[in-house]
């Protein structure tokens, strides 16, 4: 990937070498790192090296009369300018600088201070227009105008206010194993940002969980990412969120994709274990009949932080850990844990972050 504000933008970090060299450090890095758990091989799941990302968020900078796109610099104190990203997919690059016109030839641009874009993978686009004022009447009817002529939607965002132009949410299609899953992604809520590692990552998933047996249990399950395409591989599965937006998500994409095997339950992992083993009832759980599955598996796909000591705990319980992790430092800091119960069979590294620092990884544990 070729970028004009290499060395300036905050967003790419690692560029000096090109997109191999980027990603051959990203791999040292970390199989150093778990060396002390692994000394298999680790699968390498690479992305695209431009025009990877279905979502971004911009600052909107103001200047003089004019409006501009802008980045965090480097230095992290200033920012960058910009007038295109080779991030963002070829739709959203191509609405850019269209979107940018149209908002100041509408003025539209008073007190406006972001756009987030997010896209499918054929186009459908949603976007967030974030501003420090109260929208009215004439910007409803002046963003109306921007989205039919660009053919998008608009969200206007400010506090305490949400107006959709259209609607808040695009529909994707990923395709895992030469199979279609349909997804509804809704805005301002979490997907993964570069579908073509995500399907390569769920594929991975499935592939590990391949003849396992018994049924699955997933923590942090979101809206269905992973839990959706493992219905194929399971008789049942329980999944838990603790975002009651994301649960709903969960279970229109379920419906979307005829799945009927799934529960998705909302509520937090001490929650979860406290109804699993008698503590405590909860009216979310009656129509669960909990001792009915036979859970050999545990799926977990959680935040930066990582699995709090409790869901740690709790993970030992089962014969099979499948961990999918977007930061390595708290990734080894669990698997520190896990490993005094579990072995490493398998790795996996995605580079669902190309030119920065950061990566995706898989891990498969078996109780020893």
């Amino acid at each position: 990937m070729d970028c004009k504000y290499f060395g300036e933008c905050g967003a790419c970090r690692l560029y000096e070498n090109g997109y191999e060299g980027q990603l051959d450090e990203k791999i040292s890095e970390n199989k150093l790192l778990f060396s002390e758990y692994y000394d298999g091989d680790i699968s390498i799941y690479k992305s695209l090296t431009s025009h990877y990302r279905a979502r971004s968020e911009f600052k909107i900078w103001h200047k003089g009369n004019a409006i501009f796109y802008a980045m965090n610099h480097q230095d992290k104190k200033n920012v960058v300018l910009i007038d295109e990203c080779p991030q963002v997919n070829t739709f959203i690059a191509d609405l850019m600088p269209k979107l940018l016109h149209l908002i100041k030839e509408k003025k539209i641009d008073f007190k406006l201070f972001g756009a987030d874009f997010l896209s499918s993978s054929k186009g459908e686009i949603v976007v967030s227009l974030l501003y420090h004022r109260k929208l009215d009447d004439e910007w409803f009817q002046k963003a109306k105008e921007i989205a039919s002529e660009l053919d998008i939607y608009i969200i206007g965002r400010a506090r305490k206010q949400k107006l959709v132009i259209g609607q808040d949410f695009i529909t994707e299609y990923l395709n895992i194993n030469e199979k279609i899953y349909k997804f509804h992604y809704i805005e301002n809520s979490f997907t993964q940002p570069n579908p073509r590692v995500n399907e390569q990552m769920i594929a991975w998933a499935m592939k590990s969980l391949s003849n396992i047996g018994g049924d699955l249990l997933e923590l942090y399950c979101g809206a269905g990412n992973f839990t959706i395409p493992f219905a194929t591989q399971f008789q049942k599965i329980l999944a838990t969120e603790i975002s009651k937006s994301s649960i709903n998500a969960a279970k229109e994409n379920m419906a979307l994709n005829g799945v009927t095997n799934i529960e998705f339950v909302r509520m937090s992992v001490e929650e979860f274990v406290q109804a699993l083993d008698g503590v405590r009832s909860f009216r979310r759980m009656q129509h669960i009949d909990i001792q009915s599955y036979d859970i050999q598996t545990l799926f977990v796909d959680p935040p930066r932080s990582g699995m709090d000591a409790l869901s740690l705990q709790f993970a030992t319980r089962y014969q099979n850990i499948l961990y999918i992790s977007c930061n390595p430092k708290t990734l080894y800091r669990d698997i520190e844990i896990l490993s005094k119960t579990h072995k490493i069979v398998d790795m996996a590294l995605f580079d669902q972050f190309p030119y920065t620092h950061h990566v995706e990884m898989g891990v498969k544990l078996v109780k020893k």
